[in-house]
């Protein structure tokens, strides 16, 4: 007898149909599954197997051959356990088959049982409503993810019993109830902010104008000057999050298994700070299933780079194409798949080895050799699609003990925000959102110069000996620096400024 259960699989964050086809026949008894199943798919069968025995219900003794169609495309992971044990109980008449026609069902099946959560419910669902599918059977534990889709009908199961009494009986009460984005967002607070920060008055001016435009920032500096406080402090001037981004970066952590299921959704944009031994494949994603990486984990946030020349050089060189692109290609040789990376850089380093070159308060110990050397782990491509380079140096003890009260992030974010309601009334009806992603035409609409602010980027750019690349960025940065105060015109002091966020690295990588 024949049994057809739909469910769905995942390329990247693009969810597709995945019909579960079952066949029972008489012969010897068996179970085989076809489709190009993985390892995890192939040991489903005595998960199924002993999920249905414990749960009461009769395992058929004959030859059962599962299709996982389409067949041409590679199946992945214990997500179709479920739909699986639904099809063996519709083929061999202890359910009604025509009572789960309607239904998308996902799960990972204990041996007793028991649902178990599973990795990419949350893109899942989205496709799923996009292809015009409404009704979705899933687990209890994936449940606070699922809650944020509206539209449609969610159903959540804890067992493989409780699934079979709900398409038994029809008993549809456990549907998940819409949750209120808004509510929780207001809930969620950082835990690191500007006014612990004491001094450094320039490197924050400059981290204001990173948030409010989205460029990227290296900051250098001898050690214990603050850059990492800095840096942790950043995410908390940046604009919260929309809806609609927060369930892009939602579906990525899915995808990853990163996805905190007591919350179900990310209220705050990510701050990523992988260590300096992190793999090529820890920061770009891949593996054997092409799982996303953290530099899109980062999308829609921070990627916190403490100490940038520890880097392997290859490993930070993959930094190129999403700085360009804001994505991030993920080839393997089972399949290609693309990642949103649309993120802001922050990194930090040392000017040389022992951290001391160029500083005010300490001799350095380093042969130009050894900062030579080290200055070159960083190249030059790289340093270009940085749009601030900022030095920051030890703090005064007098800043140190001062009484006086630091601004706070709260104060920041208000001119950040402020900037950015300028910036999308700008790019209304585009898919940008900040200066710095703008594309060539906006670029050439929106960062005109007058005559004096022309003829300083000319004299900038000529002794500087600065690049197509860095030209455009001086221009982005400056847009945002009159963003800032409000400014229509782009006035000379702004590209003044913007210059000088440009001039640090050649001070060290001349």
């Amino acid at each position: 007898m024949l049994a057809k259960i739909k469910s769905f699989g995942l390329t990247g964050i693009d969810g597709y149909l995945v019909d579960v086809e079952l066949d029972l026949n008489n012969g010897l008894p068996s179970y085989e599954t076809v489709g190009l199943p993985d390892t995890a798919v192939k040991e489903g069968k005595e998960r199924v197997r002993s999920a249905i025995k414990n749960s009461g219900f009769k395992f058929p003794a004959v030859k059962i051959i599962v299709n996982l169609a389409p067949a041409n495309t590679k199946k992945e992971g214990s997500i179709y356990d479920l739909a699986i044990s639904t099809a063996i109980l519709c083929a061999s008449g202890q359910l009604e088959q025509k009572n789960c026609n309607d239904y998308i069902i996902l799960g990972e099946l204990g041996l007793n049982g028991d649902v178990r959560k599973v990795n990419g419910v949350l893109p899942i669902l989205i496709s799923a409503k996009q292809k015009g599918y409404t009704n979705f059977i899933i687990p209890s534990k994936n449940a606070k993810e699922a809650s944020f889709i509206s539209g449609v009908n969610i159903y959540a199961v804890d067992s493989l019993t409780e699934l079979y009494t709900m398409l038994s009986e029809l008993n549809l009460n456990n549907l998940v109830k819409v949750s209120s984005y808004t509510q929780l967002k207001e809930q969620s607070k950082h835990l690191s902010d500007f006014k612990n920060v004491k001094g450094q008055e320039s490197a924050k001016r400059a981290l204001e104008i990173a948030a409010a435009g989205g460029h990227n920032v290296l900051m250098i500096g001898p050690p214990g000057s603050g850059k990492t406080m800095l840096a942790k402090s950043f995410p908390s001037v940046l604009p919260d999050m929309t809806f609609n981004e927060a369930l892009e970066v939602t579906k990525i952590h899915s995808v990853a298994g990163v996805l905190d299921t007591k919350t179900g959704i990310l209220t705050k944009r990510p701050f990523r700070a992988p260590h300096h031994t992190a793999s090529l494949v820890a920061l770009t994603g891949g593996g054997k299933n092409s799982k996303p990486g953290e530099i899109s984990l980062a999308h829609n946030g921070v990627l916190f780079l403490d100490e940038m020349p520890e880097y392997p050089r290859n490993v930070v060189e993959v930094l190129r194409q999403p700085l360009e692109d804001a994505s991030i290609v993920v080839s393997r040789a089972a399949q290609t798949v693309e990642y949103p990376a649309n993120l802001t850089l922050i990194a930090s380093m040392n000017p040389c080895p022992c951290g001391y070159f160029g500083s005010e308060k300490q001799e350095c110990r380093c042969t130009p050799s050894q900062i030579h050397k080290y200055l070159n782990k960083l190249s030059g491509p790289l340093m270009d699609r940085i749009d601030l380079h900022i030095e920051v140096d030890s703090v005064d003890y007098e800043d140190l003990k001062t009484k006086k009260e630091q601004e706070s992030s709260v104060t920041i974010k208000q001119r950040v925000d402020f900037a950015r309601s300028v910036q999308n009334e700008r790019f209304d009806k585009t898919n940008i959102h900040n200066n710095a992603s703008m594309n060539y035409e906006q670029f050439k609409n929106y960062c005109k110069l007058d005559g004096e602010g022309e003829k300083l980027l000319k004299q900038a750019f000529e002794s500087l000996n600065l690049s197509a690349r860095a030209h455009d960025r001086i221009l982005k940065v400056a847009r945002t620096i009159a963003d800032l105060d409000g400014s229509e015109q782009i006035l000379v002091e702004h590209v003044a400024e913007a210059i000088q966020y440009r001039s640090l690295d050649r001070k060290y990588f001349i």
